[in-house]
């Protein structure tokens, strides 16, 4: 049985000013373009299908549109939770008659534990909730946490689960462990969001969404599909794909990776205002990615973002690599006057300890002759 794992689609997100609507479109048209070819017995979404709970009409419009190529023009079963950026309510809209066509979607978690059967292989649909809600669901008093929560649930599970099965679980969840990026809206405050990957022990697979890298974690059988997209400059090293799972009759599997390439990426730039705008450094560049530039620059630049955008339209973000540097020894920054210091010397200090930059001897020069003066005139008052 094969079936593709993917997640975290986030449908109507906006990256520094840009929705990423199009972007996400090309990437689908993509996915699609893997699935007629490998024709899978399923496609499984681990949640976050989009980015908010109220999501744009172009994101509506798109989901529908992708879901409809996939389910009903490639004739494939889709099997699909809520994540947390997903409104549960609007998700389960129509879920009742969807099954008819092979489209399972988990928007709410019920008490109804029972799996949905494709190819001998059965999937275990939870959707994201929050420990409070599964404690209600379950009348279970001793659930605080995201821990306790899954523990229960999967406790549930295994109630009727046949071991000698296949069993894949799909969730969506942040592992002990597991590596994050800026794009991830956190579960809990502290440890309370995460849960272990000893509890997902009883599965074949487990289908896991919310961490963005398909690396977060490194598991025998605990999976991460990744993102569909970049979202943050964090994930700029990342390498976005899809995992394509083939399972045997005894829930062993194999694990391809195929990567979707992004109609324009988001990545990370260095170096020297006029260098970047040196036509033997940029005709060699993606001039229209989405880019994060840290200047290496140290003196004041004259409009250096309007200037970028000229061969770069689409910067997102300019900073000056100096300015991150002093900032970070600003944040740690504390002094005490020490009154056996001459004027020129916590002077030095001061700067030494606001900037990285030398203070040299024309510095020094130059200060010397300000403190001279503003002490000469204060004599003089």
């Amino acid at each position: 049985m094969k079936f593709i794992h993917t997640a975290d689609w986030h449908l109507g997100k906006l990256v520094h000013g840009v929705y990423m609507t199009a972007d996400q479109r090309e990437a689908l048209i993509q996915f699609c373009h893997v699935i007629e070819t490998e024709k899978p017995d399923a496609v499984v979404i681990a949640g976050d299908l989009y980015d908010r709970s109220v999501p744009p009409t172009e994101a509506v419009e798109l989901l529908d549109e992708m879901l409809f190529k996939i389910n009903v023009e490639l004739n494939t079963p889709i099997i699909a939770i809520a994540g947390n950026h997903d409104s549960a309510e609007r998700l389960s809209f129509g879920s009742s008659w969807y099954k008819h066509s092979q489209f399972y979607l988990s928007g709410k978690l019920s008490a109804s534990f029972e799996p949905v059967r494709v190819n001998g292989v059965n999937f275990y649909l939870i959707p994201y909730a929050e420990p409070g809600i599964v404690r209600q669901i379950l009348e279970d008093d001793s659930i605080h946490s995201h821990q306790d929560a899954m523990k229960a649930v999967i406790g549930r599970i295994e109630r009727n689960l046949n071991p000698n099965e296949p069993n894949v679980f799909v969730g969506h969840a942040f592992v002990l462990g597991g590596q994050t990026s800026d794009s991830e809206r956190i579960l809990s405050v502290g440890g309370s969001g995460c849960v272990t990957a000893d509890l997902f022990d009883p599965f074949s697979y487990t289908a896991l969404g919310h961490l963005h890298s398909p690396d977060a974690i490194r598991h025998d059988k605990v999976k991460y599909s990744g993102s569909l997209l970049k979202y943050s400059f964090s994930e700029a090293n990342h390498k976005k794909s899809i995992s394509i799972i083939e399972m045997n009759e005894d829930g062993s599997f194999q694990q391809r990776y195929h990567s979707l390439t992004p109609r324009q990426d988001l990545r990370e730039v260095e170096g020297y205002l006029e260098e970047l705008l040196d036509p033997q450094f940029y005709e060699k560049q993606k001039v229209d990615d989405y880019l994060k530039i840290t200047l290496l620059d140290e003196g004041a630049l004259l409009d250096p973002i309007n200037k970028l955008r000229q061969v770069y339209p689409n910067v997102l973000h300019l900073e000056k690599k100096i300015n991150v540097i002093d900032l970070k020894k600003k944040q740690s920054f504390s002094t005490n006057r020490d009154e056996k210091k001459s004027e020129l010397e916590l002077f030095e200090q001061f700067y030494q300890e606001m900037t990285t930059l030398e203070f040299s001897e024309e510095k020094r020069e130059a200060m010397t002759q300000v403190i001279e003066k503003v002490l000469k005139e204060d004599s003089g008052r």
